[in-house]
């Protein structure tokens, strides 16, 4: 990753989709593929990512996260800007699933993927660990 920049793009004829955001699944499934850290299969996650690993809102937050419920997962990684959109949707909807508000894809790794050293996956794939925490700014340098 630090001497390599990995830009992906889906054309609107591609593949069907509305909207942007599966960029962090994609990026996740990419980090994966790249190191061979496998991804957790009981996580599932949506939101948009820039270039600089930013995670941005979504739309349709509501029907993510029945459509995990229904396929049984019980973590759910999202755009810390959606949270505010939390308390609309009915808590039967919520039950049983934890949700976690990501604002960088490098926290969104820690998390999805199966790491057991974070902080030394971190500084593998480029990532600079500071206090126990990365440096955003090292994400697309």
């Amino acid at each position: 990753f630090e001497k390599n920049d990995i830009h992906i793009h889906v054309p609107e004829g591609a593949t069907p989709k509305d909207g942007p955001s599966a960029g962090i699944t994609m990026s996740t499934a990419l980090t994966s593929a790249i190191t061979g850290v496998a991804v957790r299969q009981d996580v599932a996650m949506t939101g948009e990512v820039t270039i600089r690993g930013r995670v941005l809102p979504i739309g349709g937050l509501k029907e993510k996260l029945l459509a995990a419920k229904q396929a049984g997962v019980k973590t759910v990684i999202i755009p810390a800007k959606n949270a505010k959109d939390l308390p609309e949707i009915p808590s039967e909807i919520k039950s049983g699933i934890e949700v976690l508000p990501m604002t960088h894809v490098e926290e969104v790794f820690k998390v999805a993927l199966d790491l057991r050293e974070p902080e030394k996956f971190m500084q593998h794939v480029g990532l600079k660990v500071i206090d126990g925490d990365t440096d955003a700014s090292a994400v697309a340098n």
